[in-house]
């Protein structure tokens, strides 16, 4: 599937301490960047956390930002990945009115797009899928023309593919 995600992934290992993602976002508010999705989460060692970004913009200014949060104390690695050569993925759950008409299309969508219903009551289902962004990309389009009323993405996670580190 090509990519057509214009977006940039950035992986950051930082020491688990309190304030360090507010020094990472300013690193990107400086430079007028926008964050676009943010996931932290613990690493196997508790002494750290890794941040996977995403944000648009220009490469060069990009670059900056990953130098100069790269120089942050608590910043033991900071670097941008592809798809290329990482594995991505993304979660969203998204709530539709029920109806035969949703019934029919998250049962077609479940083969093409690995989505499941989650939760479903006599007015509402919410549907699950984990996919690349353009995968739910794909899906929200089409799910929106039965009427999305609640949305919710987690933000890309990645890991580095082969022996190379996250």
């Amino acid at each position: 599937m090509k990519n057509t995600d214009p977006s940039h992934t950035i992986s950051v290992l930082v020491a688990n301490k309190p304030g360090v993602l507010v020094r990472i976002a300013l690193v990107f508010a400086r430079r007028g960047y926008n964050i676009d999705s943010l996931v932290v989460s613990p690493t196997v060692n508790p002494k750290y956390s890794r941040m996977t970004l995403t944000a648009r913009g220009n490469l060069e200014t990009l670059d900056q930002i990953i130098k100069n949060a790269g120089k942050l104390v608590d910043v033991i690695h900071c670097g941008e990945h592809d798809m290329a050569h990482s594995v991505e993925k993304e979660l969203s759950l998204v709530k539709l009115k029920a109806s035969p008409a949703v019934k029919a299309f998250v049962t077609k969508a479940a083969r093409k797009f690995h989505v499941k219903i989650d939760d479903s009551s006599e007015k509402y289902y919410i549907i699950e899928q984990t996919g690349t962004t353009a995968q739910l990309n794909e899906f929200e389009a089409m799910a929106k023309k039965y009427g999305v009323v609640e949305m919710v993405r987690t933000g890309k996670i990645l890991m580095a593919k082969g022996k190379k580190e996250t």
